[in-house]
């Protein structure tokens, strides 16, 4: 199969098992939402909206935060992965948000990017989530996923994933793939004991038809 009719495969399988594909994190704002990626990176949604309510009715602005010291944030956020790390970065960036953007969230790739803690995925998250941009924040599902099906090529890092799939994906789904993506990783094709059997991809999928092979696996 050629890789556009891969794409568009793999396209209109997903418009229809999954029509309807968004974040599961929980915020009101951009600045929630910021937050609430930063917390994310190598933590599972879940945990993430366990701790944000109480963290958010703290600090709801970045103002709020912005006066809080790494101890007092820490407190909110110690059961996530990294607090200390996490804590670290979250006054830090209110610090910045507060006083070189007035405490408002840049929309650019560039400006969100000299946030503390906020790298190249979590800034195309805030253009694909919150600034309704075509954008492909590459995570750990994303780019497992991408390799399996063949979406990508053995791709070694983040930005290749991403760089292959903004190629391929038509902008005005880029987003919407995105999450398409992350949450047929984070259910279905899991990395440890992928549920194949509920996976309607398996016909074009590199992984399964290695598997079924007995040969090596694809990620």
């Amino acid at each position: 199969m050629r890789k556009k009719e891969l794409y568009d495969y793999v396209t209109r399988y997903f418009e229809s098992s999954m029509p309807v594909a968004q974040t599961e994190l929980h915020y009101n704002n951009p600045f929630q939402l910021l937050v609430a990626v930063v917390l994310s990176a190598q933590c599972t949604d879940k945990r993430v909206n366990m701790v944000t309510p109480a963290l958010f009715a703290a600090y709801p602005t970045p103002f709020d935060m912005a006066k809080a010291s790494e101890e007092d944030i820490f407190k909110y956020i110690h059961s996530v992965s990294y607090p200390h790390n996490k804590s670290r970065h979250l006054a830090n960036l209110s610090r910045m948000l507060v006083d070189e953007y007035d405490g408002i969230v840049p929309d650019d790739m560039d400006n969100l990017q000299r946030l503390p803690g906020v790298g190249r995925k979590t800034a195309n998250v805030m253009e694909a989530v919150y600034f309704d941009r075509p954008a492909m924040p590459v995570d750990t599902h994303v780019f497992r996923v991408s390799n399996r099906i063949g979406l990508t090529n053995n791709s070694r890092t983040p930005l290749q994933t991403e760089n292959e799939l903004v190629k391929h994906f038509p902008a005005h789904i880029l987003s919407k793939a995105h999450h398409w993506l992350i949450l047929h990783g984070r259910y279905v094709c899991r990395a440890r004991n992928p549920k194949c059997d509920e996976c309607g991809l398996t016909s074009v999928c590199k992984y399964y038809t290695s598997k079924q092979r007995g040969g090596s696996h694809v990620l």
